[in-house]
Order: structure tokens, then C-alpha cells, then sequence
């Protein structure tokens, strides 16, 4: 390299090579890695001048790549899907990156053919909560009935924070106008109205239905969906309709009407919100953890672990269970995040 050369010859003719690399305009470290075992090896510098390579395609091979691109027969399909046809007719021209760098570098990389574009679908906005309130799911699900293809329809509304039933009812059709009864019921009971919390839902026609979004503006509430098809965006109500229908009450030959539907309903709501220790939440009840008396309870657990461990050491080759009360609850989370 004649910058080496240069260099070198200062250096012999008594000249401090620090000074020869700045009239250059090198440092001595670039100098360093230039030379390796006394050979000189290429600029590896990002803004180096460079020579083409051998294999570089020439103007005439780009302008036959987009050619062919262009013609009617092949207008319509990827690179993908001409190099191999190409071939079929013993021609070659490029690679098939090569198909696509050349297409790119030409502004014609976009959707080819008449049918639609693939659609990306933002992930839902995550919601977290910390308390009771702040961020409620809901959902719809099949009651059935003795008479194959009639149901009921179960609606019904969650906390995620503590897990608690804070709205449901059955009725015999779905719809915005009795979900909109359902949610304003619910705010009534938990005393927030105008509250400015979250409501997730699916993206059904009762979750985006005219009277719902009405009644949601009116009472200041934020929506949040899940994508289409997509079950994972709305975990909570999932899980907890797997829990009702796998009670051990559940009729599995369906309920006989609308009243006896409801009458089993509200007596699952006042176990599932009263008596049932939740997994989720250190197996306290959601009626506890909503009301803010969870922390005491698991409290107590840990005095009554530690001063067991106290009394018999050996039965503990560890720490004790964890008590701790579960802190944020997140709604989609990011994947770094807190699990849902």
C-alpha cells in the first residue's frame, strides 16, 4: 500500500512516525492493523475506497433481470418463483438475491399480483394495573341448552388485578345494548364510574357495536382489543371461562332456561369471587385482593411459616414457601416484561 510505503520511508530518513500518519492522514493504530505479521493486509476502514468485485453483476445483466421482471409473464411473481422457471428453460442469469437486490436497488421490491397485501397487525397496547379497577377484561361465551344449536350467552366482565367477577348475566342473544346494562351495572356496584379505566375485549360484534362504544365515551372509559383471531390478547377471560366450564356443577346436558342459566351463574360468581383461593394471586380469594386485604393474609402466612421452621429447622432445607403479595399486573405485556 503506497501509504505504508510512505511512511516507512519517513520513519527510515529519521522522521517520528506519529507525525508521518497525521500528514498521511492515518492513526498509528490504523497503521498497526494494516500490517500483520510484517505483510499488509486490506483497509478495512468503513470509508475506504474499494474495488469492484470480480463477480460484480454488469449494467447489461441488471438491465436483463429487470427485463424480465417487467415482462407480462412474470410481472405478477416474486423472484422466488422466476429464477426457477428461468432455469426450467435452461437460462440463467443471476441469483435469486441477487433478482431481489437488483429489484430493490430499482424501487420495484412491493406487492406483486392482484391478490392482497399482507396486513401487519399491531400488537394491542399493554395496560398495567396496581390496583383494583384500573383495567377490566370481558368477554361471551355458549351456554348450551337441552335443544341441539339453541345456547344462552354468558357475559362477563373481570379485574385482572385481583381476578374478580365485577359484572355477569345470561342472556338469550348477543348484543351491545345488554352489554352496555352489563358494564354500566358493574361500575355502579364498584363505584367507578368515570374512572378512566380500561376495558379489553375481543373484536366481536357486541365488543364494537355502536351502543357499547356510546356508552364507553359517555362513561370516560378507555377500550383496548385484542387482534383478530388472535385468543392470547385476551388471556384473562379465556382463563377464566375455562374455569367455569370445567367446574365439576357445570350441566354438561345443558341448562334447562334462562333463569336456571342465571341462578347457576350468580352462584359460581359468589364462589369463584368468595371462596376460591386464586393461583394467580398467592392463592388468596379475588374478593380479598380486591378489597386490599391480601397483604395481611399472606402476612400471616409468613409469620406462621417462619416460626414453624423456627420450631423444626429440619423439615426446611431451604427458604421458606413465598408469600409475597404479586405486585403490577400487566395486560400484553412486552416480551421483557411481566408475563401475563
Amino acid at each position: 500500500m503506497q501509504c505504508v510505503a510512505w511512511i516507512n520511508e519517513a520513519v527510515s530518513s529519521g522522521a517520528r512516525k506519529g507525525k508521518a500518519c497525521d500528514i498521511v492522514g492515518i492513526s498509528i493504530r490504523t497503521l498497526q492493523n494494516w500490517q500483520v505479521n510484517g505483510n499488509i493486509t486490506m483497509d478495512k476502514r468503513s470509508d475506504a475506497m474499494r474495488p469492484a468485485p470480480s463477480n460484480k453483476l454488469t449494467p447489461k445483466e441488471r438491465d436483463a433481470i429487470l427485463t424480465v421482471c417487467n415482462q407480462s409473464e412474470y410481472a405478477n411473481l416474486p423472484p422466488s418463483q422466476i429464477v426457477p422457471i428461468l432455469a426450467d428453460k435452461g437460462i440463467y442469469i443471476a441469483s435469486e438475491s441477487s433478482f431481489y437486490r437488483v429489484l430493490h436497488e430499482a424501487e420495484q421490491i412491493q406487492h406483486r399480483g392482484r391478490s392482497k397485501e399482507r396486513r401487519t397487525v399491531a400488537k394491542p397496547t399493554s395496560y398495567s394495573a396496581d390496583k383494583a379497577n384500573q383495567v377490566w377484561t370481558w368477554d361471551i361465551s355458549y351456554m348450551p341448552t337441552p335443544v341441539t344449536g339453541q345456547f344462552y350467552y354468558l357475559y362477563m366482565i373481570e379485574d385482572i388485578y385481583s381476578r374478580k367477577i365485577v359484572g355477569a348475566e345470561v342472556y338469550a342473544q348477543e348484543s351491545g345494548e345488554d352489554a352496555a346494562v352489563l358494564l354500566e351495572c358493574a361500575l355502579l356496584n364498584e363505584k367507578s364510574r368515570h374512572s378512566q379505566l380500561v376495558l379489553h375485549s375481543d373484536n366481536g360484534a357486541p365488543m364494537k357495536s355502536l351502543t357499547l362504544r356510546s356508552k364507553m365515551y359517555e362513561l370516560n372509559l378507555t377500550s383496548s382489543y385484542s387482534r383478530p383471531r388472535v385468543s392470547n390478547d385476551n388471556p384473562y377471560s379465556e382463563a377464566l371461562f375455562r374455569t367455569v366450564k370445567y367446574c365439576p356443577d357445570w350441566p354438561t346436558s345443558g341448562f334447562n332456561g334462562l333463569e336456571e342459566a342465571r341462578e347457576w351463574v350468580a352462584d359460581f360468581v359468589k364462589w369463584y369471587n368468595d371462596e376460591h383461593r386464586h393461583s394467580q394471586i398467592k392463592f388468596v380469594t379475588p374478593a380479598q385482593r380486591h378489597d386490599g386485604k391480601d397483604e395481611e393474609i399472606l402476612e400471616k402466612r409468613v409469620q406462621l411459616y417462619a416460626q414453624k421452621k423456627e420450631e423444626n429447622p429440619t423439615r426446611w432445607s431451604g427458604k421458606t414457601r413465598n408469600w409475597d403479595k404479586v405486585g403490577l399486573v400487566s395486560l400484553n405485556p412486552d416480551r421483557a416484561g411481566e408475563a401475563a
